[in-house]
C-alpha cells in the first residue's frame, strides 16, 4: 500500500500560485522518504518564486520515473499546509514545525499514510540529476572497445537514440521516458564519450563509417525481432547516414534531430568546403605517400572548384570576428570525429529530418558584437536552409519539419513538437 500511494505522488511537475505563503517558511527544497534499503522511495518538493510574483514548485522523484498530474491547489493557513490532486483523488494535509524544518502530515488516497517532508540542507540534499530509470549494459564492438547501451524499456517497435558530439545517451533520459509508452527505447553512447571505451583519436577509430559500424554491431547484439528506427541528434546524423546508405536492410527508418547537416548529407548543388577539404587532404596523402597518378588527376579536377568555395567562404565570413582556435594539444575523440566526416547521399530508407530553423542563437562568443550577431544569424539561417533543401532534393520522400526559434537540442527545447512529428512518422512505417 505504501509503494502504491507514494508512486502516485512522485514525479509531478507542477506550477502553483499561493501568494499568501511566507518565503521564510517554505522557500527551498523539502524531502520525503518511505522505506529503507532497496525498497526506499524518495521525493523532492522544490518551492520557489514564480516570475509573476507568485509561487512555483516542482516535485521530483529520485527512485522512479513517470509523468504525474498537476497540483490542483496548494494552501497555507498559519502552520497548516495542504494540497490536492483531484484527478487521482489524492490529498495531503500537514503541519509546519515551529523551527520550520519539517512538515508532518497525512497523505490520503483510498487509505491514509503518514508522510513527513524535511527541509533539505546543503549537507543532506539529495541530488536531482539521477541518471535514469533504465538498465545499462556494455556491448563489445571491437578489440578492447565496449559501448554503453541504455535500455529504458517499453513495448513496440525498437527505437535507438544516438547522442550528439560529447554527449552520452543519458542526454535523452527525460525524452526517452516520453517514448516508452509506444516504443521499446534504447540509447547508445558512442566511443570516446560517457562510459564507453575511448580508443586513440585516429581516423581509423573515429571516422563516420567506423561509428556507423558500431551502431550496426549494437543492433546485432540486441537481437531485435523487428528492424529498429534510429534517431540521432547533431553529429549523430553522420551515423544515421552511414548506416542508412550502407546497410538499409538493417533499419526501418531514420530520424534526424537537428542532425541533417554536412556530416549527414552532401549538398551537391552548393558543395561543402569542409568535406571537400577533407577529400583533398586524402588525395594529397595519396600523392605524397603512394605517388599516385590517380590522385594527381583528381586534384587537378578538384582544386579549381575548391578555390571557388574558399572565395565564397571568405566573403560569407568577412563580417564575423575570428574566434581563437582550440588548443591543438587538446586533440581528442571529438576532434577526430570532426575530421572523420564522409560524404553521404542517395539515402533510400524512410527519413524524418527535423531542423531548428531558424536557430535560437545563445551563448555566442564574446568577440561577437551586435553587427556580428546579425551576420552570424543570417549565415546560420542560410546554412540551415541549404540542408533543408538538400534533403528535399536528395531524399524526395523525406518528411522535413522546420521548428522556428528552437534550440539545437530541439528534443529538449521543443519536446512536444518533436514528439508529435516523430509519432506521425513512426505510425506510417510498415511493420
Amino acid at each position: 500500500m505504501k509503494r502504491v500511494l507514494f508512486y502516485m505522488i512522485c514525479f509531478l511537475l507542477l506550477a502553483i500560485v499561493a501568494p499568501s505563503l511566507c518565503a521564510q517558511d517554505l522557500l527551498g527544497a523539502w524531502q520525503a522518504e518511505i522505506g529503507k534499503g532497496k525498497d526506499r522511495l524518495r521525493a523532492i518538493l522544490q518551492i520557489g518564486k514564480a516570475e509573476d510574483g507568485g509561487w512555483k514548485a516542482q516535485f521530483f522523484s529520485i527512485d522512479q520515473g513517470a509523468d504525474g498530474a498537476p497540483l490542483d491547489s496548494f494552501a497555507q493557513q498559519d502552520s497548516e499546509i495542504s494540497f490536492s490532486i483531484p484527478e487521482i483523488k489524492l490529498s495531503y494535509k500537514g503541519t509546519l514545525s515551529a523551527d520550520g524544518k519539517s512538515i508532518v502530515g497525512t497523505l490520503t488516497q483510498g487509505g491514509k499514510l503518514a508522510l513527513t517532508f524535511v527541509r533539505a540542507t546543503p549537507e543532506t540534499a539529495w541530488p536531482h540529476d539521477v541518471k535514469c530509470v533504465c538498465s545499462v549494459s556494455f556491448v563489445p564492438v571491437g578489440k578492447g572497445i565496449k559501448l554503453e547501451v541504455l535500455d529504458w524499456g517499453g513495448t513496440g517497435r525498437p527505437l535507438v537514440l544516438l547522442a550528439g558530439l560529447g554527449d552520452s545517451a543519458h542526454v535523452f533520459d527525460d525524452f526517452a521516458h516520453k517514448l516508452v509508452a509506444q516504443y521499446h527505447v534504447y540509447g547508445i553512447t558512442r566511443r570516446g564519450a560517457g562510459d564507453s571505451s575511448s580508443p586513440a583519436p585516429t581516423d581509423a577509430n573515429y571516422n563516420a563509417d567506423r561509428l556507423g559500424d558500431d551502431v550496426i554491431a549494437v543492433i546485432d547484439a540486441l537481437h531485435l525481432a523487428q528492424r529498429p528506427v534510429l534517431a540521432g541528434h547533431s553529429i549523430a546524423g553522420e551515423e544515421l547516414s552511414s548506416v542508412g546508405s550502407r546497410h538499409p536492410e538493417k533499419i526501418a527508418g531514420l530520424i534526424y534531430l537537428d542532425a541533417g547537416y554536412e556530416y549527414a548529407i552532401y549538398d551537391r548543388t552548393h558543395f561543402d568546403i569542409d568535406l571537400d577539404a577533407l577529400a583533398i587532404r586524402e588525395k594529397l596523402d595519396d600523392l605524397l605517400v603512394q605517388r599516385s597518378g590517380k590522385a594527381v588527376s583528381m586534384l587537378l579536377t578538384a582544386l579549381p572548384e575548391f578555390e571557388k568555395e574558399l572565395a565564397a567562404r571568405q566573403k560569407e565570413e568577412a563580417s564575423i570576428p575570428d574566434v581563437p582556435p582550440d588548443d591543438a594539444s587538446d586533440f581528442g575523440p571529438e576532434e577526430a570525429i570532426r575530421l572523420g566526416e564522409r560524404k553521404y547521399a542517395g539515402i533510400t530508407v524512410p527519413v524524418l529530418a527535423i531542423f531548428a530553423n531558424p536557430h535560437k542563437l545563445d551563448d555566442l562568443p564574446k568577440e561577437f558584437n551586435a553587427e556580428a550577431r546579425v551576420a552570424y544569424a543570417k549565415l546560420m539561417a542560410d546554412h540551415t536552409t541549404t540542408f533543408v533543401r538538400a534533403f528535399q532534393t536528395d531524399v524526395p520522400a523525406a518528411r522535413v519539419v522546420s521548428i522556428p526559434n528552437a534550440d539545437h537540442y530541439v528534443f529538449q527545447s521543443n519536446q512536444a513538437e518533436v514528439l508529435s512529428a516523430m509519432s506521425a512518422f513512426l505510425a506510417k512505417l510498415p511493420n
